[in-house]
């Protein structure tokens, strides 16, 4: 029994078992932990308040019965004092012996901190002026057989309590104020919308054709109608074809599905919401944000009307009176510190892009350009609601041209604090520059941009029985609750943001399962284990280890270098695997220390057939002979082979953690290999994520590294795809052999 509200750590398999013992016993002695029934007439703060003026040491014979969960205990002598918190606050229960039948104080020796238990009694203050509920009975509502964290609140391992939200839900009362106030948030901008005249509608979340948005997709395959779906990106479409029906104004509050990467400020999975007015424009859409958000900040931030200023993150945000409007080639021109527009030679743009390190393709014209050097220099200098306006139209394929520049569309982005927040467009309603808009769309997909959109066939159809000039936008949800509640990244905001899968091992189950199974139960452990492990690798490699312990390639490495130069005279081939060994190496060093020289020969060799026998099926196979002739451990000759199974089904799949590792790699360093040969510099040591991951849009750029494999070797590795792109080009630069040479040249990186 927990005696005191602090007590020393514990192994946590050693205090579970204690606690399965209480529950046992409890079981034993016919009291069910976890019964069906409670009763439950008040809550803690609506205590508080009505017998706030309830005097120190004085009692009443008002009866309440209430229930939560034991988060201090201290028993002393014939009396013992727990906190009880519920989701409204705390309330101390003054238990008595005299008070409480014998099997109710019994009942007291079973509880442990963490347990929800249910009291009912009378109302008093203690002498030092606590209000205190005094139990006439306890009833068990359910045994917490797993404690709670010591020092919780106090982690810095932010992924435990986003993995764990239930654990820090309890913890931390200042995360459940946040959730309360996306409640809240998302509550009054449904009343708002719904005073300002807007029908709430919803729409399918599985599209035929991907449209709305530039976005990579989710794809789920629809088993009754065999063929492919895409999880929505966007709502606009479908909304904008109610325009044509009718439906004046309308908006839509819902989740959208993005299949990129997760940052500070985006999930996966993320809800927006977007709103068309027909008859209406950008000024109209204007109007409705800046509405929207002072009432937000008036409501939930308690701003005074016409004071609407709120802190985010250190910095104070201005809502009150008119908010900025401003061109988009204002801003950038701003930044660059020349006038830049959509005159300004493609060259020169492409200049600056280059001085400021932005990397940029062929195909782009002067309005992408811009919006480039906008997008990664001017946005984060922007802090008080600022409209950015006039966008060109290579970038806003849904938006209306603007009649003095046909070049550039009547849109606007609202930024704050260097992050958007809305994105809105006078629509488009010509069917026929829709239809030329999409076609760009595609063409621009061909190129390799698997962000653009499809074709779509049926809106066009739409607007071509005439829709109304409207005005629309979406707005980040995710993010405006972030603004408001203050918070730095939009896991906080997530009650269960998107992770990487976690590891479950057998040991894992079993302190679960463990004595608990029944006679009829018939699964085995492993059963048990694979069917709760999550992730494309479910139940493969659990524990990440290599092939074997002390493998031995049969080879000295100068065996195995002279082996790769005898089939290979390209100097791209033999540094390509010179690199693969590099990385090999440092993987091993990670995951399986005592194999460093196997590992590494696996990356030297990996590729020892290409250049004399170019065929996918052959790769590998002529490698097994090669390493087989030169006496070579098959071991080395399976494990190569591993990385080429996708092209040729008869080769063994990567299982172990240094085939995965091979595998994920391959495609991956020749990437960016070929990306750092572009570069100014030449060197690897200055390249960034953002830029592999522009180039692994373009599917034109290093054709020859495919991106499927590169994606696939992600899922074996158990990593989001960004996460992937960033450890390998963290390790590309630990193992560079000119990394000393460019540090001694760079002594400011």
């Amino acid at each position: 029994m927990a005696e005191q509200s602090s007590t020393p750590e514990t192994n946590i398999n050693d205090e579970r078992a204690v606690r399965r013992a209480k529950r046992q016993a409890l079981i034993d002695a016919g009291v069910n932990p976890y019964p069906i029934k409670s009763d439950v007439d008040a809550h803690a703060k609506e205590l508080e308040e009505r017998y706030a003026s309830l005097e120190d040491g004085q009692d009443t014979e008002d009866v309440y019965s209430i229930a939560g969960r034991i988060r201090a205990y201290r028993k002393q002598g014939k009396a013992c004092f727990i906190v009880l918190e519920d989701i409204s606050g705390s309330i101390q229960l003054f238990c008595r012996v005299n008070a409480l039948s014998e099997a109710d104080w019994e009942l007291l020796g079973q509880l442990d901190l963490g347990d929800i238990i249910q009291a009912r009694g009378t109302i008093m203050r203690t002498r030092r002026g606590q209000l205190s509920l005094t139990p006439s009975s306890l009833t068990l509502l359910s045994k917490s057989v797993r404690p709670l964290p010591e020092k919780f609140h106090g982690l810095t391992d932010r992924e435990v309590r986003y993995r764990q939200r239930y654990v820090d839900l309890i913890m931390n009362p200042e995360v459940r104020d946040v959730f309360r106030k996306r409640s809240q948030i998302i509550s009054l901008i449904r009343r708002f919308m719904e005073a300002q005249g807007y029908l709430e509608v919803e729409t399918p979340m599985m599209h035929q054709i991907l449209g709305g948005a530039n976005a990579r997709p989710f794809v789920t395959h629809f088993n009754a109608l065999d063929s492919d779906f895409y999880l929505r990106i966007a709502t606009e479409l479908p909304l904008k074809r109610l325009i044509v029906g009718g439906m004046e104004r309308v908006f839509e509050i819902g989740r959208q599905f993005r299949n990129e990467g997760m940052d500070l400020t985006h999930n996966p999975e993320f809800t927006s919401m977007e709103a068309y007015c027909a008859y209406s424009d950008l000024k109209g859409m204007k109007e409705l944000t800046e509405g929207m958000f002072k009432a937000i900040a008036r409501e939930v931030c308690g701003c005074e009307e016409g004071h609407e200023v709120i802190s985010f993150q250190g910095q104070q945000v201005d809502m009150s009176g008119s908010w900025a409007s401003r061109p988009l080639s204002e801003i950038a021109s701003e930044v660059v510190g020349e006038h830049v527009d959509m005159d300004t030679p493609i060259e020169r743009l492409r200049e600056l892009c280059e001085a400021h390190k932005i990397e940029w393709a062929e195909n782009w014209g002067a309005g992408k350009l811009l919006f480039e050097l906008y997008d990664e220099l001017g946005e984060e200098t922007i802090t008080n609601p600022t409209f950015v306006c006039d966008y060109p139209e290579e970038v806003s394929p849904l938006s209306k041209r603007k009649d003095e520049d046909p070049r550039l569309t009547d849109r606007f982005e609202l930024v704050i604090c260097g992050h958007e927040y809305a994105n809105a467009f006078s629509e488009l309603n010509d069917p026929i520059d829709q239809a030329v808009r999409f076609a760009e769309q595609v063409a621009a997909k061909d190129f390799g941009d698997d962000e653009a959109m499809g074709y779509d066939y049926d809106y066009v159809r739409a607007l071509e029985y005439g829709m109304p000039p409207a005005g629309g936008i979406g707005y980040g949800i995710d993010r405006m609750i972030m603004l408001f509640c203050d918070q730095p990244a939009i896991r906080d905001v997530l009650l269960f943001p998107q992770m990487k899968p976690e590891t479950v091992s057998r040991a894992d189950i079993e302190a679960q399962v463990g004595g608990a199974l029944t006679d009829d139960a018939s699964a085995s452990a492993e059963a048990i284990v694979a069917s709760s492990a999550v992730g494309p690798a479910a139940g493969k490699d659990r524990e990440g280890g290599a092939a074997s312990d002390g493998l031995e390639s049969g080879l000295t490495r100068e065996q195995a270098f002279d082996l790769l130069s005898k089939y290979n005279e390209d100097p791209y081939h033999i540094e390509h695997a010179e690199t693969l060994e590099r990385l090999m190496r440092h993987y091993a060093t990670q995951f399986d220390p005592e194999n460093v020289e196997f590992w590494g020969q696996v990356g030297l060799l990996h590729d020892l057939d290409w250049e004399k026998w170019q065929d996918d099926q052959l790769h590998t196979v002529k490698a097994a002979e090669l390493l087989a002739e030169a006496g070579a451990n098959p071991a080395l000759a399976h494990s190569i082979q591993t990385h080429n199974y996708d092209l040729n089904k008869e080769l063994p799949a990567p299982e172990h953690k240094m085939e995965k590792v091979l595998y994920a790699i391959d495609e991956l360093s020749g990437l960016i290999n070929a990306c750092v040969r572009m570069r100014p510099s030449g060197s690897v040591q200055d390249f960034e994520t953002k830029s592999l991951k522009k180039k692994f849009k373009n599917k034109k750029f290093a054709a020859g590294c495919d991106r499927e494999v590169i994606a696939h070797g992600a899922e074996l590795m158990e990593m989001e795809l960004d996460d992937l792109f960033e450890d390998v080009i963290k390790a590309t630069q630990l193992t560079d052999p000119g990394r000393e040479e460019w540090l001694a040249e760079h002594p400011e990186a």
